[in-house]
C-alpha cells in the first residue's frame, strides 16, 4: 500500500463515523437543509484529501525538519543556542497548528471579537515555545517528568483561582488544540535530535515522552496571563445563530479560499524561510534530499489549505447545528447520548490514538495489549464530552468543578504510576484532542450552549476539549498501574 493510500485509508476511518452519525440524526432526530447536508459530505470528503496531503507533507518535511534540525543545534554543545533555537521553532511550530487555527478562529468568532484569534495564537504560542525550553532542559538534564508537571501545575491552579470563568475555559482547551498533528510529530523529532546534549550516554525511553505535555501547559499559563489584561471584557451570553440554508452548494467554499489561502501561506512560511537557511548554513542536504523536503513543504501547504476550506466552509456549521437543535429538544437525554457516542467513536477511528496504543503494546512487549488501552480510553473520552454538557444544561455546574478534581487525582498517580506511564499519559492529552474534537465537537458543544438559554457559550462552550484531554492522562496512568501489578504477579520487575 502506497503512503498517499494509507494516509486516505486512515483518515477516512477517522472521519466516517462523525459522517455516519449526523447522516444518521438527519434521517431522525435532526433534519438537515439539502444543501447544507451536501456541504458538510463535500466537507467531509475533503477533510480526508486534506489531511492526508498534510500528514504526508509532515512526514516529508516537518518531522525531517524537527530531527535534523534537533542534530544540528546539537553540535557547538552548547546549550543556549540549543534553548534560543528551540524556543523560535516552537513558536512558529504553534503559529502553523491546524488546530489551534480552527480554535482561534472559534475564540474570535464566539467572543464576537472581543478576544481576537491573532491574539490566541500568538499568546499560545509564545508561552508553548517558553515551555518547550523547559523541556529541553528536562532532557538534557535527566530532570523527573513527574516534578516538572506537579509544579506547572500547582503554578496553573494557583494562576486559575484570579482567572474569570470564560478565560479559564479557552485556556484549558487551548492547551488540548495547540499539541496536534503538526506539533507532535515535530516536537518528538526534536527532542531525539536534542537528547544527545545529554551528559550521559545511556539512553532512557522515558525521554521519548513528556515535552508535549510539558510544551502544552505553556498554553495555559499564556491565556492565564493574557487574562490579566483583559479582565473588564463583558461577553455576551449566546452568540446569534445564522445557519446558511440557501440553496448554495459550493458558494461559501469560493467564498473562503482567498482569506484561508493567505492565512495557510502566512502560517507555513516561516517554516519554510527557517528550512532555507539552515540548509544553507547547517544541513547542506544533497539536492535530492532537499527537492523531497520542498516537496513535503508543498503537500502540508495543499492539505493545510484544503482542510481549512473545508472545516470553515462546510464542517462546523454542521456539527453546529446538530448540537443547537439537539439542545431545544425537550428530551436532553439524546443531546448526552449523542455526545457520548461522538467521543467513543471519534477516539476510535483517530489515526493518532491507534499510533499510540500500537506503541504502548509494543513497549510493554504485548503485556498491555492495544485494545485493552482502546476500550478504556475511548469510553473516558465519551464520558468526558457527555459531561461537558452536562455543564451546559446542569448551571451550578462550573468547569473547575471538573477540572480540579481530575487533576488532583491525575496529579496525585503519578507518584503511584511507572514513571514510563506518566509521559505516556500526558502526551495522550494532547493526542486525543485530534482535528475531529477540534473542529466537528467543539461546533457541536458551542451549538448546544447557544441554544440552550441558562447557559454561556463563552463559559459553557469551551472547556469541552480540556475535558478530552483530561481522560488520557487519568486512564492512563491507572492502565500503568494495572501494567505493573500484573507484571509483579508475573515476576517481571517494571
Amino acid at each position: 500500500m502506497t503512503i498517499i493510500a494509507q494516509k486516505l485509508k486512515e483518515n477516512f476511518l477517522a472521519v466516517f463515523p462523525i459522517t455516519t452519525i449526523v447522516i444518521l440524526l438527519h434521517l431522525t432526530l435532526v433534519p438537515l437543509s439539502t444543501p447544507l447536508i451536501f456541504r458538510f459530505i463535500i466537507g467531509s470528503v475533503l477533510i480526508i484529501l486534506g489531511l492526508s496531503l498534510f500528514l504526508i507533507g509532515v512526514d516529508l518535511s516537518i518531522t525531517p525538519l524537527g530531527s535534523l534540525t534537533g542534530g544540528a543545534l546539537t553540535k557547538p554543545n552548547k546549550l543556549w543556542i540549543v534553548i534560543v533555537a528551540g524556543i523560535v521553532l516552537g513558536f512558529f511550530i504553534s503559529i502553523a497548528e491546524p488546530g489551534l487555527l480552527v480554535f482561534a478562529n472559534q475564540v474570535g468568532t464566539v467572543t464576537g471579537n472581543l478576544i481576537p484569534s491573532l491574539n490566541i495564537l500568538i499568546s499560545v504560542s509564545i508561552g508553548l515555545a517558553l515551555l518547550l525550553g523547559l523541556g529541553f532542559l528536562r532532557i538534557i538534564y535527566n530532570l523527573p517528568l513527574y516534578r516538572i508537571l506537579l509544579c506547572l501545575y500547582l503554578a496553573i491552579f494557583v494562576m486559575a483561582i484570579f482567572a474569570t470563568p470564560e478565560f479559564l475555559a479557552i485556556a484549558f482547551d487551548a492547551s488540548g488544540a495547540t499539541t496536534g498533528v503538526l506539533a507532535v510529530p515535530f516536537l518528538l523529532a526534536l527532542s531525539v535530535g536534542i537528547s544527545r546534549l545529554k551528559k550521559d550516554s545511556k539512553s532512557s525511553e522515558k525521554d521519548s515522552f513528556g515535552l508535549v505535555s510539558i510544551a502544552s501547559t505553556g498554553a495555559i499559563m499564556a491565556l492565564l496571563v493574557l487574562n490579566y489584561f483583559q479582565r473588564d471584557l463583558t461577553f455576551a451570553e449566546h452568540v446569534p445563530v445564522v445557519f446558511d440554508d440557501r440553496g448554495q452548494i459550493f458558494g461559501p467554499f469560493i467564498l473562503v479560499l482567498g482569506s484561508i489561502f493567505n492565512e495557510t501561506f502566512l502560517s507555513l512560511l516561516p517554516l519554510m524561510i527557517i528550512f532555507i537557511v539552515m540548509n544553507a548554513f547547517a544541513f547542506k542536504l544533497t539536492k535530492r534530499a532537499f527537492s523531497r523536503m520542498a516537496k513535503g513543504f508543498v503537500y502540508t501547504f495543499l492539505g493545510l489549505f484544503i482542510f481549512l476550506v473545508s472545516v470553515e466552509a462546510g464542517f462546523m456549521e454542521v456539527g453546529s447545528k446538530i448540537g443547537y437543535q439537539l439542545a431545544l429538544l425537550e428530551n436532553k437525554s439524546y443531546l448526552l447520548m449523542i455526545a457520548f457516542i461522538l467521543g467513543l467513536f471519534t477516539i476510535i477511528a483517530e489515526p493518532a490514538v491507534f499510533v499510540l496504543t500500537h506503541q504502548i503494546e509494543e513497549i510493554t512487549s504485548g503485556y498491555v495489549k492495544r485494545i485493552q488501552v482502546l476500550i478504556p480510553l475511548s469510553v473516558g473520552v465519551g464520558f468526558a464530552i457527555m459531561l461537558s454538557q452536562i455543564r451546559i444544561l446542569v448551571e451550578p455546574i462550573q468547569l473547575w468543578h471538573y477540572l480540579l478534581p481530575g487533576y488532583v487525582i491525575a496529579l496525585a498517580l503519578m507518584f503511584i504510576t511507572p514513571k514510563l506511564f506518566v509521559g505516556i499519559a500526558f502526551d495522550a492529552g494532547g493526542v486525543a484532542t485530534g482535528p475531529m474534537t477540534t473542529t466537528f465537537i467543539l461546533a457541536f458543544t458551542h451549538g448546544a450552549a447557544n441554544a440552550y438559554e441558562n447557559a454561556n457559550v463563552v463559559v459553557d462552550g469551551f472547556g469541552m476539549i480540556a475535558m478530552v484531554a483530561l481522560a488520557p492522562i487519568i486512564t492512563l496512568q491507572l492502565l500503568g498501574i494495572f501494567f505493573r501489578i500484573r507484571s509483579r504477579k508475573r515476576g517481571i520487575q517494571s
